[in-house]
């Protein structure tokens, strides 16, 4: 589209039509377009065609402001929950097409959008919810709007997308329309936790809550901003400059007043602002009771703030009459009982009725510091210092709600749900979707990955392209060569980063800043020594020297030129070192031409050597940290991250992942360098295991919260309190949070209707195995003399190349009856984790009421040489299976992810496999049951020559796939109960 007067005047005829539309349902386009170029000019009434829009559309880029402007309408239409003029679901073309019908649109018109502007993909959020009232609609929400249209143009001009902008819109709303109405006469405390992704974005979701929340009429907003003064106040910036502005800030000040009167951002304009105080625009003022530098202070004016005015009197300050004429109070706080407890001796003080304050809690971080710790169960046990501090906040405040943060959900979910005075979430989860363009724990991993290991390069493994190991070369422990390597990696990304700048490519944007993080402990000792090791190094490395040039040579050819041969999306690639050469110089002295190229970041005053404030200018240099830099706080830039400290649970290794987050221009320029595995004690840990574990988890976690939240009967099939027996751990050291934060609960069925399930919990008793091989034995052969070779093709699809799964296995059947004794009859380590298959199982095979006609058994045999066992009296051998148990009775995974679609399509839980073999086995009532006899490591000397094994030395492990039918008409797919310290030895859900 061109600059011409005509297309400038045809852009502002078009944003009328579509602002007059923002707040309505789509209306007869060519019409609107004659309504307003009549009001406009004479000369636009001349483009007042739909015809006319429609050329310009076709001569327009994708980024043109006439499609931007269409971009911004359509996604709100198509991500309107709800919407009173379309039956169809949000995000659908169905949705799609009801707007262009509404619209009466031409068919050349709606082709023309669809292809500049295609219906969005994004996931919705994930929300477990109790029933709640309605309340927060558009037409309760009329005529208060303030803070969260100018927070969301805020996110507009900062260069958020539609389709992002819209996603947030429908996550906040998913949040706050479970708050409790803030205008209603009774008090209701609600209580919640939204689940997000660590470095994802959590704040902007908060933000935006408090946004639509104070516009619906809260008061006073307490967010409780981490346990250091730097995230707190990381925290504190972040809302000020995108949601209080500068007017709220300086309230009649002047500019040089205001304690952002040396951050970069307040100087160039970049906080949000109204024009005037809101109060004299129609709106409403926030008042700040902290600030950057100050956290929560008890004075006398600042409890005078706290006190809240009425038009009034007589009426109570939840009064809309008073509640949308008063100013709203924010504080950001530390959680630290000191401060708490000044807030909670202050608000006894206001004159003000606690009852009458409706009150939003942001926890941010909610798992950390704020669960008790304490076992109440104990006598004289007390709450653990900060959990005691935001019971009483929540005690003292009846209209108060309380909405936890965190990327590690599981400390919280495992709170007592009895305890009223807690912060267990027992109004709603909601599990944010991965942010687009995020590079997290899957980034990192080949989870799942068909490719055999031999054929995986920098193109098709996230491991080979951005992970690199440490090794020890010496008993000292010492790992200065690998140490060497990730400072030259970071000298290389410096100059790739300058050099994007100059070739273009970036459009406005450059890299401000540029890190390396260095974290092997929360000890300052270690951080002392390590930056005397840094610095040394630094200094020696010789990068402008000879020996400097080889190793970057080296290290660019190797390494750096081939990851982004593939995965630099477009942005630009040197041809050859020679041609990067000229920017290592400029990136060396951006880093330590100060003579100070390192920064820690620990809190000992003695050592620290520069301040790590990424608001007030531009950072590249090298940091060293521990627990300051281990949660919430975001380290800009990160592109090199060097890890050697260990943890003790998911929550605690997940929040040190500083290397999550957004890379845009230099995803493929990530390096993380990890130690892998070392012998602690008698345990082996394995870092890069333990990350992948946790990746596993959350996506199990997340994938079940997903499943379980649909409706069913206009009632949810699972509350809050039914949310922990869904967290899983995979590795023995690793559980899914502190000891103390844990608490019980059992599952008693899950149903799993062509879903792979995989029980691993096998005994460890010889006589327990011996009877396993026994019962399994006579399966075996009853299967087919030769194997039948078996293919699944996935096709293709966006950000995943097609894979093809292929595998030779012996074949047989059992009846339903007999796969249903014999599975009652194997014997477990943990009878615990097996027991709700065997509830789903009994009851599908059950004689009377059968969903299954057979179970197709399949004995998967591979081609190594040496890895086959005689079993039974016959004269035949099947393949076995080196795997070893990771946590007591439990292995790892048994199955290859090559053996898993196969049986999910034959038992209907996957579409046509275009394979005939596997085709040929596919009928609406069969399951599917995979047998691998596994043989541990310390038995598999004790083969025979002869290819015989004493049977106890043998696990007869087994994987199944019930028939995609074998559903209830409840809809249902669990039953299970979770453990309430109220009521000691019952089971609080039974949903059966």
């Amino acid at each position: 589209m061109s600059n011409s007067p005509t297309d400038a005047l045809l852009l502002q005829v078009l944003d009328a039509v579509l602002a007059d539309m923002r707040t309505s349902r789509p209306k007869n386009f060519e019409r609107a377009l004659v309504y307003q170029a009549e009001s406009i000019s004479p000369e636009a009434e001349d483009l007042a065609r739909e015809s006319v829009v429609r050329a310009a559309l076709e001569r327009s880029h994708p980024t043109d402001p006439l499609v931007e402007a269409w971009r911004r309408k359509l996604t709100d239409w198509d991500f309107l929950p709800d919407a009173p003029w379309s039956e169809s679901p949000e995000r659908t073309q169905q949705r799609r097409d009801d707007v262009y019908r509404l619209l009466a649109l031409s068919e050349q018109t709606r082709k023309l959008l669809d292809s500049l502007v295609p219906v969005s993909q994004v996931d919705a959020p994930v929300v477990i919810s109790d029933e709640f009232v309605p309340w927060y609609t558009p037409q309760s929400m009329q005529g208060r709007s303030w803070y969260w249209p100018a927070y969301r143009s805020y996110l507009e001009r900062k260069g958020w997308g539609p389709e992002a902008v819209a996603g947030l819109d429908v996550a906040t709303d998913s949040v706050v329309e479970r708050l409790a109405d803030p205008t209603q006469p009774s008090a209701y405390q609600s209580k919640g936790l939204v689940v997000g992704y660590v470095q994802s974005g959590k704040t902007a979701n908060f933000a935006g809550v408090i946004a639509k929340a104070v516009d619906a009429g809260y008061r006073l907003v307490i967010v409780l901003g981490g346990t250091l003064n730097m995230l707190r106040a990381q925290t504190q910036r972040r809302l000020d400059m995108e949601l209080v502005g500068r007017e709220n800030i300086l309230r009649g000040a002047s500019e040089y007043e205001s304690d952002y009167a040396n951050d970069p951002a307040w100087i160039q304009g970049r906080f949000t602002g109204f024009g005037d105080l809101p109060s004299t625009r129609g709106g409403f003022d926030i008042v700040r009771l902290t600030t950057r530098d100050d956290d929560y202070k008890s004075l006398l004016q600042g409890i005078t703030a706290l006190e809240f005015e009425k038009q009034e009197p007589a009426l109570p300050l939840h009064d809309p009459r008073n509640l949308h004429r008063s100013s709203a109070r924010l504080m950001v706080v530390k959680k630290h009982k000191t401060v708490l407890g000044k807030l909670v001796k202050d608000l006894k003080k206001i004159k003000t009725p606690l009852s009458e304050i409706p009150v939003l809690i942001i926890d941010d971080e909610s798992d950390e510091a704020s669960v008790n710790t304490s076992n109440l169960a104990k006598p004289d046990a007390e709450r653990s210092a900060i959990n005691l501090k935001i019971s009483e906040l929540l005690r003292l405040l009846p209209r108060a709600q309380y909405v936890g943060y965190t990327a590690t959900p599981y400390a919280n979910v495992f709170v007592d749900p009895s305890d009223a005075e807690d912060i267990f979430p027992k109004d709603f989860i909601v599990s944010l979707p991965r942010p687009e363009g995020y590079m997290g724990a899957r980034d990192f991993h080949d989870l799942d990955s068909a490719i055999p290991e031999g054929e995986r390069d920098f193109a098709n493994s996230n491991e080979l392209a951005h992970v690199r190991n440490i090794t020890v070369h010496d008993e000292s422990g010492d790992d200065d060569f690998c140490l060497q390597q990730a400072m030259d990696m970071f000298v290389l990304t410096a100059a790739m980063k300058l050099y994007r700048e100059d070739k273009g490519g970036l459009g406005d944007r450059y890299f401000q800043h540029h890190t390396m993080l260095i974290h092997e402990s929360v000890r300052t000792d270690v951080h002392r020594e390590l930056l005397g090791k840094v610095t040394e190094m630094w200094w020696n490395a010789g990068y402008m020297g000879e020996a400097g040039r080889l190793r970057l040579q080296n290290l660019f050819e190797k390494d750096v030129a081939p990851v982004s041969a593939v995965r630099a999306d477009g942005h630009a690639v040197p041809p050859s070192y020679e041609a990067l050469a000229p920017y290592v110089g400029p990136a060396v002295a951006r880093i330590g031409g100060d003579d100070r190229p390192i920064i820690v970041v620990n809190g000992d005053k003695d050592i620290e050597t520069g301040e790590a404030d990424f608001d007030k200018r531009s950072i590249w240099k090298i940091l060293i940290g521990g627990q300051k830099l281990a949660r919430g706080f975001t380290v800009e830039g990160l592109t090199v991250s060097y890890f050697r400290r260990r943890a003790g649970n998911a929550s605690t290794l997940m929040q040190m992942g500083r290397w999550f987050g957004f890379r845009e221009g230099y995803r493929d320029l990530v390096r993380l360098f990890l130690g892998r595995a070392e012998t602690v004690g008698t345990k082996e840990i394995d870092l890069y295991a333990g990350f992948e574990a946790i990746c596993l988890d959350e996506e199990n976690f997340r994938r079940e919260l997903k499943q379980y939240a649909k409706m069913i009967d206009g009632k949810p099939q699972v509350t809050p309190d039914q949310v922990p027996p869904l967290v899983s751990q995979h590795l023995p050291w690793l559980k899914p949070t502190s000891p103390n934060k844990m608490y019980n609960a059992r599952l008693v069925e899950l149903r799993s209707p062509g879903q792979w399930q995989e029980p691993t919990a096998y005994p460890t008793r010889a006589a327990e195995l011996r009877h396993n091989t026994h019962l399994w034995t006579p399966v075996l052969e009853s299967l087919s003399p030769t194997a039948t070779s078996f293919t699944y093709h996935f096709p293709p699809e966006p950000g995943r190349d097609a894979v093809t799964h292929r595998f030779d296995a012996f074949v047989g059947t059992l009846k339903p009856t007999e796969f249903l004794q014999l599975v009652r009859q194997v014997r477990w380590g943990a009878p615990s984790q097996f027991a709700p298959h065997l509830a789903y199982l009994s009851e599908i095979n059950d004689a009377a009421s059968s969903d299954v006609d057979d179970w197709l058994v399949l004995a998967p045999q591979h081609a190594k040489r040496g890895q086959r066992l005689f079993l039974g009296a016959g004269n035949r051998s099947y393949a076995w299976f080196g795997r070893e148990r990771r946590r007591g009775p439990l292995f790892g995974a048994l199955s290859e992810p090559k053996h898993r679609a196969v049986p999910q399509r034959i038992a209907g839980g996957l579409a046509d496999s275009g394979d005939r073999n596997t085709e040929a086995l596919v009928a609406p009532r069969r399951g599917v049951v995979v047998v691998y006899p596994v043989v541990e490591s310390k038995h598999r000397e004790d083969i025979g020559e002869d290819g015989r094994l004493a049977p106890e030395k043998i696990t007869m492990a087994f994987s199944f796939v019930a028939p995609a039918s074998a559903r209830r008409a409840d809809g249902r797919v669990l039953r299970f109960t979770t453990i309430d310290s109220g009521k000691e030895g019952q089971a609080i859900i039974d949903a059966q």
